[in-house]
């Protein structure tokens, strides 16, 4: 069981023009705010180097905009939204895990996004995307005991379709995160995040043909500080809090304040 909280605030600058709703817009400024519940149950598979779970992810959302409206609805000047509800439903429905060794993992997996919120295509802030998203991941987890180091690395690719209130469809994204942390001793870990998402294609739909596809890429890093304990009955404790902010960025949201904290209980 697993409950993060995710904080950012970014901006793109003015003088970019940015597809949003059915609008374009100079310069965006978006504050978000996500909480998500998780629960994974991992199956009972027996003996074996692989293993195989499930989870279902339940997310909360608070967001703000500020833009610059240039749409084609004759509505100019700054503008502002927020919205505060239920995100679109995220799950798992299968993860497929495969141990080289006791220190050694991977494994592969297919994440899906439905979109179950509340969507307003002529709203700036929106609690939903609009849109099914799926996901297929791999990651890998290697820990080096001599060394005291762990490394985890998570490489995806996201496949939209299309938003049919607004006709837009986001071109596929290729997303690397890797993260070292160094065990300190009594379950402190400190180390370092970088993550990577790289836009394949255009974009498309007429708000996008306007803009050239708008394809965006980024590049984020920043520390994590972790703490992990052994609880009774074999259970245990995860906590992690990190910062990551952006270090370079095209068409896409530029932060300073990405913030995220994460307790996860196993049992």
């Amino acid at each position: 069981m697993n409950l993060s909280q995710i904080y950012l605030d970014g901006k793109i600058k003015g003088g970019r023009e940015t597809p949003i709703g059915g609008n374009t817009t100079l310069g965006l400024d978006g504050q978000v705010a996500f909480t998500l519940a998780t629960l994974m149950k991992t199956w009972d598979t027996g003996p074996g180097r692989w293993n195989f779970a499930s989870s279902v992810t339940v997310p909360y959302i608070w967001t703000k905009v500020s833009a610059t409206l240039t749409g084609p609805r004759g509505r100019g000047g700054e503008t502002s939204d927020t919205a505060s509800n239920l995100f679109d439903l995220y799950f798992t429905p299968i993860i497929a895990g495969y141990h080289f060794s006791k220190t050694q993992h991977m494994s592969l997996s297919l994440n899906v996004w439905a979109p179950t919120g509340k969507y307003d295509e002529n709203s700036l802030a929106n609690p939903s995307l609009n849109n099914w998203t799926f996901v297929p991941q791999v990651a890998y987890t290697g820990i080096f005991p001599e060394l005291q180091i762990q490394l985890d690395a998570v490489s995806s690719l996201q496949f939209y379709t299309r938003n049919r209130a607004t006709d837009y469809r986001n071109a596929p994204i290729f997303g690397l995160d890797v993260m070292a942390r160094k065990m300190l001793g009594n379950g402190v870990g400190v180390g370092l995040v970088a993550g990577t998402q790289i836009q394949l294609g255009d974009d498309n739909g007429p708000t996008a043909d306007q803009l050239d596809g708008f394809r965006g890429r980024d590049f984020a890093l920043g520390p994590i500080l972790t703490y992990d304990r052994k609880l009774a009955d074999k259970r245990s404790l995860s906590l992690a809090l990190r910062w990551v902010p952006t270090v370079a960025s095209t068409r896409r949201l530029d932060s300073d304040a990405t913030f995220m904290a994460s307790a996860t209980l196993l049992f």
